[in-house]
């Protein structure tokens, strides 16, 4: 196909959308591979309808999905018993998925200005890193919260995500931050903490979504995800709600995902549905046709 006509076509694939931008792209930079977010799933798992270790089942039986990333919180106090690892390794061995990551919540803050309560907060993790170990990821992803000044807040988080990083090295683990709020969802600052701790092992997670840095302030979601994206070791396709035509109608994941593969990322981009008016499985198969319409318009 001469360049002309790989114009038009892709056009029309994309009913119009911003893909015709990236063009330029070759099919190789193009590659992406879906992933699924266990958070996808959290009114099904905090209900009951759903048990933890079911999770990878779902994934691959029901949503055709071979990749996941776990929640901590769903089996938050698994993280040292070795035979609910075990079956949880087994289970995702036997059905042929693959664990990428665990997210991990309510361990402390890595910025804590107490130098004490950021060093727990530290220590905290080191279970998470060690389970995500043995479970065959490639990381755990953490928040940066903090607590003063803009500069103040990324001295702080810094230090701890370093400490944590150097543990996370040890094992073969990496350290990705998420923008989940607070300054993390202003993409120039965790830039800017990601620059401070200068560790190939210590990354971005940049979400589509989280860019509300407080009541009355979003960032820009697309400055911040092109911002995060030369740290990322994984990305979110967070999505909420989607138009007749199956586009999300709060993110242009066309224009997203431009952002993304520009930058390089040939990764998993993790499916994380958290809308209401469709039900947690159906939202995430509408983002998994969402992200394939992209992947198969070139």
């Amino acid at each position: 196909m001469d360049r002309r006509d790989f114009i038009k076509t892709a056009t029309v694939l994309t009913g119009g959308f911003s893909l015709a931008s990236i063009l330029s792209c070759t099919k190789k930079n193009m590659s992406f591979n879906i992933s699924l977010a266990e958070w996808s799933l959290h009114r099904m798992l905090n209900s009951g309808q759903l048990d933890h270790l079911d999770f990878c089942r779902v994934a691959k039986k029901d949503l055709g999905i071979d990749a996941v990333e776990y929640v901590n919180q769903f089996f938050f106090d698994k993280a040292e018993d070795i035979s609910y690892l075990k079956e949880m390794k087994n289970r995702a061995d036997d059905l042929g998925v693959r664990s990428l990551l665990i997210m991990c919540d309510n361990e402390g803050d890595l910025g804590d200005p107490d130098p004490i309560e950021r060093s727990r907060a530290v220590e905290n993790h080191y279970k998470w890193a060690e389970a995500a170990k043995f479970l065959n990821c490639h990381s755990i992803r953490v928040n940066a919260r903090s607590m003063g000044s803009y500069d103040e807040q990324i001295r702080l988080a810094a230090d701890g995500l370093r400490k944590l990083t150097e543990y996370g090295e040890s094992i073969g683990i990496d350290t990705i931050v998420e923008n989940h709020g607070g300054l993390s969802s202003h993409g120039k600052w965790l830039s800017s903490v990601m620059k401070e701790v200068d560790h190939a092992r210590c990354g971005t997670l940049p979400d589509f979504g989280n860019f509300r840095v407080n009541e009355d302030e979003w960032y820009d979601r697309y400055k911040g995800v092109q911002e995060l994206m030369p740290f990322a070791k994984a990305v979110s396709a967070k999505s909420h709600d989607f138009d007749s035509s199956g586009n999300e109608i709060h993110t242009d994941f066309f224009k997203m995902m431009e952002i993304v593969l520009k930058a390089g990322y040939d990764g998993y981009v993790g499916i994380e549905y958290e809308g209401n008016k469709l039900d947690e499985m159906e939202g995430i198969k509408a983002t998994k046709d969402l992200l394939q319409k992209i992947q198969n318009s070139v």
